[in-house]
């Protein structure tokens, strides 16, 4: 199998490809622009194999996507490149619509072109996958679950960037006949995550003793799902899925986010303890705009039909996370001093920084 991996510089995307090469022994090709969150580094264990091919490109190039189809002769592609940080869609909206939106028509009319002139048995086989976000769906009261049915509604640049290009790739499988499958996943944390987002933030903030910024009460709940676990879903879902069907991915690990910060509190206490407990670096602060309140994915349809289970629940995987961080700082160390230093983003300027 030949697979064209969008984004494989990115966390998902790494941690993708790791798992095609690795475990499947898929060729792949990595197309990345490499913005501030595409690492090759990520990519090390994988770099020297002969089923490991790389292309830095942008998916809004028409040329060069072109060129990728052409050189590489894909059997599926699977679409991760994406603006990914909902603060940085608050204050810089513009790249989200240029490469959530556009990038992904881009991508879906070199995709068209390449899969309309294949023989009939390569047409038949070839597969599309857009890889999504659970906050396309809005946000959940106390109850209920996102189920593939569940409206759009979304509430930040990110989600809302991310719903059209949902729509984009699906209007592409019915108007085109483009082999299109659509998969929405909860959030996922795990080894090789750029340190902007909550949990690696909070780990390595941790570490050095920095303060744990946690967005108004806390309150917000999340489900979580381990990084390898949204990989084999991703396989399973291009493999074995239904043409033109949606595919939510959840770890059916729902915790609050105060609940996140203080269970890596404990860890850090456990695996790097300093003199002072790290729950008393926790500060409160003004909340996001557009906040939505609770996300929780029903994965029954990806289970039933396609046979997945998360292997990690919670618990298990933040132990691992949390060491792994710890046991890796030539990974994120670079990160942390060129890139990304842990300062808050997202703000507005007419909002206050802490209350």
């Amino acid at each position: 199998m030949r697979v064209l991996v969008t984004g494989g510089a990115g966390f998902i995307g790494s941690a993708l490809a790791r798992y095609l090469i690795g475990e499947i022994k898929a060729e792949v090709l990595v197309v990345d622009k490499l913005t501030y969150a595409g690492n090759l580094s990520s990519l090390k264990e994988v770099a020297g194999s002969p089923l490991y091919h790389f292309v830095q490109a942008d998916i809004c190039d028409r040329a060069a996507m072109d060129g990728a189809f052409a050189g590489f002769k894909p059997d599926a592609v699977m679409h991760l490149a994406a603006e990914s940080h909902v603060d940085r869609s608050i204050t810089g909206a513009a790249d989200f619509v240029q490469t959530n939106l556009v990038g992904t028509f881009v991508l879906l009319e070199a995709a068209r072109a390449y899969h309309s002139q294949l023989d009939a048995k390569a047409k038949a086989a070839f597969r599309f996958l857009h890889v999504s976000t659970d906050e396309v769906y809005g946000s959940l009261g106390d109850d209920g679950l996102f189920e593939e049915n569940t409206p759009y509604d979304p509430s930040s640049p990110y989600s809302a960037s991310k719903a059209g290009a949902d729509h984009l790739a699906l209007a592409w499988g019915r108007t085109y006949g483009l082999p299109v499958i659509v998969s929405n996943c909860s959030n996922n944390y795990g080894p090789y995550h750029f340190p902007e987002k909550l949990i690696p933030l909070v780990i390595l903030n941790g570490l050095h003793g920095r303060e744990l910024p946690v967005y108004g009460a806390g309150s917000n709940i999340r489900d979580w799902l381990y990084v390898d676990d949204h990989a084999r879903a991703l396989y399973l879902i291009v493999a074995t899925g239904r043409l033109g069907e949606k595919y939510n991915v959840g770890g059916r690990n729902e915790r609050r986010n105060i609940d996140i910060v203080h269970r890596i509190c404990e860890l850090l206490d456990e695996m790097a303890p300093k003199a002072k407990p790290h729950e008393e670096l926790i500060r409160y602060v003004t909340d996001r705009p557009g906040h939505d309140q609770r996300y929780a994915i029903d994965a029954t349809k990806l289970e039933n039909e396609l046979g997945w289970k998360a292997q990690e629940t919670f618990d298990t995987g933040i132990v691992k996370t949390v060491r792994w961080y710890l046991e890796n700082e030539w990974w994120w160390r670079p990160l942390r001093e060129k890139v990304y230093s842990g300062e808050r983003l997202g703000v507005l300027a007419d909002s206050p920084a802490e209350v």
